[in-house]
Formats: C-alpha cells, structure tokens, sequence
C-alpha cells in the first residue's frame, strides 16, 4: 500500500473515508501515547488515513485525543475510523 505525505494544511484538501476496518479501539491507546509524546516531548506521529483518493499519511503533533477523532494544531480533526496505521 503506497501512502502519499501530504502537509498537515492540506488535509483539508481531501474527503477523509472510514478505513476498510474500523479499529478505533486498538488506536486509542496508541494514539494517547501520541498525544503524550506531543505535548510533553514535542515530537512528532505519522497517522496515515484513507480518503477517497486513497490513503494519507500526515507528520504532524497529536495534540488531543476524543472519543472518535484526533485533533492536530490549527483545529484539524481527523476520524479515528479512518486511521490505517500511526508511527512514532
């Protein structure tokens, strides 16, 4: 699966799709730690999601964490149904 880095600006620019399969609860957890590394550390997590021009992949800090989405600088959400996979 060929992902395209895009600038975190620019995810705007695409309609973000739900993920083949949906695992929201297995990114949680992965994504609180995300969210840590973030704020405390100032680091940065690729979070590849699907749009309907096929999967994303944004390097950016993950600045909260909701029930279903995540939240980047500048209010940018992304669904956590659309996550295909995170890298620290």
């Amino acid at each position: 699966m060929f992902e395209k880095l895009i600038p975190k600006e620019a995810i705007g620019d695409y309609h973000i799709v739900q993920a083949e399969e949906d695992r929201s609860t297995y990114w949680k957890e992965q994504l609180n730690y995300a969210v840590r590394l973030g704020n405390e550390f100032k680091s940065k997590t690729t979070v590849t999601f699907n749009t309907s021009e096929g999967p994303k992949s944004v390097e950016t800090t993950v600045w909260s964490l909701t029930e279903n989405y995540i939240s980047l600088k500048g209010g940018i959400l992304i669904p956590l149904n659309s996550i295909i996979d995170v890298h620290f």
